[in-house]
């Protein structure tokens, strides 16, 4: 399938404390339709600035495919089902993509 060029697509970028966090999120967001994959990669180790100080401790990275039109919607979701005081919630748009993937987001994203 040819590749197009697209702007309605997000990757979100968010971190949890442990695996089960991040598949209990993964689940949600799967649930209510508010992406239409996530990957769970473990293994993260993270060095950051917090509260005047350096923090370090592993994480798991989910990376959530997603349409643009429902991330308002799954922001809300990941600030609302989220164990961290303040999550990582990063969205970097998808500048191409294989359409025949695109659509299938698209598809298992519902905006309502």
């Amino acid at each position: 399938m040819v590749m197009r060029m697209t702007t309605d697509h997000h990757l979100v970028l968010t971190t949890c404390p442990h695996e089960a966090a991040a598949r209990e999120l993964a689940r949600t967001l799967l649930d209510e339709r508010l992406a239409a994959c996530v990957n769970i990669v473990p293994g993260l180790r993270s060095l950051y600035r917090w509260k005047d100080g350096i923090e370090e401790g592993d994480e798991v990275l989910l990376l959530i495919k997603v349409a643009k039109a429902v991330y308002p919607r799954l922001e809300a979701r990941i600030r609302a089902s989220h164990p961290y005081e303040l999550p990582e919630i990063i969205a970097l748009d998808i500048a191409a993509g294989s359409a025949a993937y695109l659509a299938w987001i698209a598809e298992n994203c519902r905006d309502v």
